[in-house]
């Protein structure tokens, strides 16, 4: 009887270890007005308490992005353009899974980026940036620059509608909304 119960508590200690381990069931969590809410997979992919997903660039003009988080996973492709924005969407360890511009995701080791903001001009034709945030009064404010679609800029601080960049030592005032790496309600200096 004893052998039999053993075996009993045996069989249903595999299959709970079976179902933690295959993801058949999903952790529940209490909020806090102590109503069960059902865990997400991005809780799982979080190594650091910085915000997800966030913004950084590229510390490096070569960087594998790989298809899993691990030296063992085969390299997907290689950006060669540092300084390139991408948006950091989840964690593992040391590794982070970015999105691109153009949408594409794969994994980063953490060292090859960096937290220095960068952002990419958008749209099809050339942005001007200003001297100051107020260009719709055209005494108080001049063109310093014509950035051309897809060129990499330094952000320096956002306000409310503008951004202030620097570009091959220009600076100046562009509106956020033609730069891709600044979140629409984002403000920093």
């Amino acid at each position: 009887m004893v052998a039999k119960n053993l075996s009993f508590r045996l069989f249903f200690l595999l299959a709970a270890v079976f179902l933690l381990c295959s993801g058949g069931f999903s952790p529940v969590f209490a909020d806090d007005k102590g109503q069960a809410e059902e865990s997400k997979p991005e809780d799982f992919y979080r190594s650091t308490s910085l915000p997800l997903p966030r913004f950084v660039s590229l510390g490096s003009d070569e960087v594998h992005v790989r298809a899993g988080p691990g030296w063992k996973y085969p390299i997907k492709w290689t950006y060669k353009r540092f300084g390139l924005p991408v948006e950091i969407i989840l964690e593992f360890d040391n590794w982070r899974k970015v999105k691109d511009h153009d949408g594409q995701e794969g994994w980063v080791f953490h060292t090859l980026l960096s937290k220095k903001r960068t952002a990419l001009i958008e749209g099809e034709n050339p942005q001007p940036a200003y001297d100051n945030p107020f260009y719709e009064d055209s005494k108080k404010s001049n063109i310093n620059i014509m950035l051309e679609p897809f060129v990499t800029v330094r952000v320096e601080e956002c306000k409310a509608r503008w951004c202030r960049i620097e570009s091959s030592g220009y600076h100046g005032w562009i509106e956020r909304k033609a730069l891709w790496g600044i979140y629409a309600e984002e403000i920093f200096d």
